[in-house]
């Protein structure tokens, strides 16, 4: 059997289709709660999130052009989302400075990190600890596997400065973890 497009889904989904509507948001429902869920910590919250980036997706439907991927359209509304969750939630304070959790788990090595349960879980609290727009950077790049310059794209930027604040945040977490080996 074979998978409908995105383009395909869009164009049902605007005739009013809500088969087709229903599919687009199954096919992106998991991976979205996943980003929200990395960037507010709180799965009420990120469930909130979900909803409220699927309805300005709906919204928004028609004047998806098709320049570009579909699920970069969506994550860049998810990322706009995430950041006005932010001035909401906290109207004085810099989204850099939103606040950090602390964590008491064992350390980890970074490139196993998904190897196991307890480790991701390590990594999600470590990843809380960055500056929001460095916890995006990882976010869009090794969960949601953007390009470099699908990320550039996406948050105005050029592709060097979205590698370097990258590796700066790799950086911080290589710290993290590594403090947390050392406290174990």
């Amino acid at each position: 059997m074979f998978e409908r497009s995105d383009e395909t889904l869009i164009k049902k989904a605007l005739n009013g289709k809500k088969s087709a509507w229903v599919t687009l948001v199954k096919r992106y429902e998991s991976g979205i709660y996943n980003y929200a869920y990395r960037m507010v910590n709180n799965p009420d919250d990120a469930k909130d999130l979900m909803q409220d980036i699927f309805i300005a997706v709906f919204r928004n439907l028609p004047t998806f052009r098709g320049e570009s991927p579909f699920k970069g359209w969506l994550f860049k509304i998810a990322h706009y989302r995430c950041i006005e969750f932010y001035r909401k939630k906290r109207p004085l304070q810099s989204i850099d400075d939103a606040p950090e959790q602390a964590d008491e788990s064992d350390g980890m090595c970074l490139e196993t990190s998904m190897s196991d349960g307890q480790q991701h879980t390590e990594l999600h609290l470590a990843m809380q600890k960055l500056p929001f727009n460095q916890k995006l950077l990882v976010e869009m790049k090794f969960f949601q596997h953007f390009t470099f310059e699908e990320i550039a794209q996406q948050l105005g930027i050029s592709t060097n400065t979205a590698k370097s604040r990258l590796y700066s945040a790799l950086s911080k977490l290589k710290d993290f973890l590594e403090v947390e080996d050392v406290a174990a």
